[in-house]
């Protein structure tokens, strides 16, 4: 009958080196989805008062309407799209990509040296 979804992508910015994600991050998710009582769930998004709230239902209609039906939902504004006028400089952002690639292959070295025993 109806469908809820948490936007945990738009506005979040986790990273592997400085800003991992933490069970904390989750911690508004866990309340809002209830799973202790499903039928007492609280929609935090409304148009008019709070059109930032991540958590929200759908009906089975609205989700049919959509474009293929697809499920790729977001409602929230992203800000970085919104602020194209202040982006980091070039080097700043490819500093980053290099760190975040950098962590990513450290983690990979170490999973290779728990598989293979050596660590």
């Amino acid at each position: 009958k109806e469908i809820w979804f948490y936007d945990f992508r738009t506005n979040i910015h986790f990273t592997l080196k400085k800003n991992p994600l933490k069970l904390e991050d989750l911690r508004d998710f866990i309340t809002c989805y209830n799973p202790d009582n499903r039928h007492k769930r609280k929609e935090l998004f409304n148009a008019e008062t709070n059109p930032e709230g991540r958590w929200r239902k759908f009906s089975y209609a609205e989700i049919i309407a959509r474009d293929k039906t697809s499920l790729d939902i977001s409602w929230i504004k992203d800000k970085s799209l919104a602020d194209l006028d202040n982006l980091p400089d070039p080097d700043v952002l490819a500093g980053e990509i290099i760190e975040n690639l950098e962590a990513g292959l450290e983690s990979f070295k170490e999973i290779m040296l728990t598989i293979n025993g050596k660590e």
